[in-house]
């Protein structure tokens, strides 16, 4: 009976320790399979509403409808703090209305609004930072579409794909944020094929 009530009871802390295990990121394909998102990209105008609902989610994340000075409980003593869970994912984000993307043989160079570049590498699986903050990547090829996810540390995820459309012409960008299991951004913004850097 004891040895029962021992199987049972390490049964039980490995589905707990299972279920508590952080999410590991699937590496994704270095092969392009001729696709080449090079080129100079203009968000349209129809996608501006897309653009204001990353901002509110980027200022949302951060912060920015907490008040700078909680607020004392009046039931007990302790200040009410922020929940900033899944908050540092955003730092990661990047987005503009002017992209440029140039393609090499190895990886991808992204540009918004000419004033930050992203480097992403075909097949990537490595840590990333921005000052202290880092998080899990992985970038590559799913088909015709070139898809970057993030995940931080509190087990927020970003995902981003990139595919061509319209024989070229436009470029299609899906945005993802996942966090707590639930999805707490989905859009997608469209943009032109310019002939003209920004």
């Amino acid at each position: 009976m004891k040895q029962f009530t021992a199987v049972i009871v390490t049964l039980s802390l490995a589905v707990i320790v299972g279920c508590a295990a952080r999410e590991a990121l699937i590496p994704k394909s270095a092969i392009s399979a001729g696709n080449d998102l090079t080129g100079h990209w203009q968000l349209r105008e129809d996608s501006e509403a897309a653009e204001k609902r990353i901002r509110d989610a980027e200022f949302a994340a951060a912060g920015g409808y907490e008040p700078l000075v909680p607020k004392e409980n009046r039931n007990s003593n302790q200040q009410a703090r922020r929940d900033t869970s899944g908050a540092s994912v955003h730092v990661f984000f990047e987005t503009g209305r002017a992209v440029k993307i140039t393609q090499t043989d190895f990886g991808l160079f992204i540009s918004f609004d000419r004033a930050v570049v992203e480097e992403y590498r075909f097949g990537e699986n490595r840590e990333v930072s921005v000052g202290p903050i880092s998080a899990d990547r992985v970038s590559g090829w799913e088909g015709s579409s070139y898809v970057i996810e993030t995940l931080d540390d509190n087990g927020a995820k970003l995902i981003e794909a990139y595919q061509l459309q319209d024989g070229g012409r436009s470029l299609q960008r899906k945005i993802t944020i996942i966090d707590k299991k639930a999805t707490q951004l989905a859009i997608k913004q469209m943009f032109d094929r310019t002939s003209v850097s920004h």
